[in-house]
């Protein structure tokens, strides 16, 4: 039995997915910048790559000013150098006029021919410092604008941020039906929960206790149930897997070896979520765990000393890592977006130790969002308007 009701109580596989370091978060050594490791086209590319070989089936593209490249580029650069893996587009919202970002996310769908998922991003933009709520009611608006654009013949919309009439939303219809590209999103305030019951998908949560997961999904339940819907649950998390338990271990602490705590900090604190309540709870496990840093047997806490969001490492032998990724599942995690350092690595110590033995999916498939053929859209095989 699940926490809570999950849209997908059936499905017996998981959306397994890694993480490409588009943002200056690719390391041999935490906290240490490595020229061979930056967010360069390249290398990113090659992290995708190397997920689509190992048999993932998404990949996470980040979003952040930071030193990287912008997201909605890498993921069209990818596009015709790939054939099976989705990619999890970060977008944040109002960076674009929202019709604009409709007609782009579908162009990205049909070059991917269904592949395309996206991760709804409410932060601020770069010299901006928004309040919360504003910011949650502007990445509502350019939800509610999207899932008109992929579901209706026009967008009509009356908002406090924005306002359109009469709008034919012929080339924004994506590749995917029946809702377009699947809405993953992640937040931890009010009106994030409010946001993700009422529009997305599924609701991504950062690494926590067991029982702290679980209460987020009820919180989150919570709210959908009043708007008669259900979600999917996602977990973000790092992996360091090896043939044992002490192996594992004693590669954590040889990738924080090097790292200066005050620099550590100089990271976090770069990155535009760092004040965001999700990164609060993600210190609060440093603070909870043990000397060792571990907040439960097998979750390391070390990876949050040198970067913001994301923080905390499954690590162990594989027999223990897949017996964790079980229990995640019986909770109702339904999709998983996995990393490690340096990524390209980890991707392939994962890919072999781990992936073989886990039953995966890609959920936009299991979702029935991806047409057998060419949809009859303007952008694909339907009349032209």
């Amino acid at each position: 039995m699940t926490i809570v009701p999950v849209t997908s109580a059936d499905l017996s596989a998981a959306e397994v997915s890694w993480f490409s370091a588009l943002c200056s978060d690719d390391y041999q050594f935490l906290g240490v910048p490595d020229g061979d490791l930056r967010s360069s086209w390249a290398h990113c590319r090659d992290i995708l790559l190397e997920a689509e070989k190992q048999g993932f089936r998404n990949i996470l593209a980040p979003s952040s000013y930071q030193v990287g490249q912008d997201t909605l580029s890498f993921v069209a650069g990818c596009a015709p150098l790939t054939s099976k893996i989705n990619m999890l587009a970060a977008v944040r919202c109002g960076e674009m006029q929202p019709i604009m970002l409709a007609r782009t996310l579908a162009t990205l769908d049909h070059m991917l021919e269904g592949r395309l998922t996206i991760n709804i991003i409410s932060s601020d933009f770069p010299g901006e410092k928004a309040e919360s709520n504003y910011r949650y009611q502007r990445s509502r608006e350019v939800v509610e604008i999207l899932r008109q654009a992929w579901t209706q013949d026009e967008i009509n919309y009356a908002g406090e941020v924005y306002n359109f009439e009469n709008i034919p939303t012929g080339p924004a219809k994506p590749y995917q039906q029946n809702g377009g590209p699947l809405m993953y999103f992640g937040g931890y305030s009010p009106a994030a929960l409010e946001l993700c019951g009422q529009h997305c998908d599924v609701y991504l949560m950062w690494p926590e206790t067991k029982d702290q997961l679980a209460q987020r999904m009820k919180d989150v339940h919570a709210v959908a149930e009043k708007y008669d819907r259900t979600l999917d649950y996602g977990l973000r998390v790092h992996m360091i897997v090896r043939d044992t338990e002490a192996e594992a271990k004693e590669y954590a602490d040889y990738i924080v070896s090097k790292l200066d705590d005050e620099y550590g900090q100089i990271i976090r604190e770069r990155a535009h979520d760092s004040g965001s309540l999700g990164v609060s709870h993600q210190a609060r496990a440093r603070e909870l765990a043990d000397k060792f840093g571990y907040v439960e047997p097998h979750l390391w806490t070390g990876v949050g000393r040198a970067r913001s969001g994301c923080g905390a490492a499954l690590v162990g032998s594989t027999d223990q890592v897949l017996s964790e990724i079980e229990a995640y599942k019986k909770m109702g995690i339904r999709a998983f977006i996995f990393s490690g350092y340096p990524h390209i690595d980890e991707c392939k110590s994962f890919g072999q130790r781990v992936l073989p033995q886990l039953e995966t999916c890609s959920l936009p498939q299991a979702y029935g969002r991806v047409p057998s053929s060419t949809p009859a859209t303007p952008l694909g095989v339907g009349v032209r308007t």
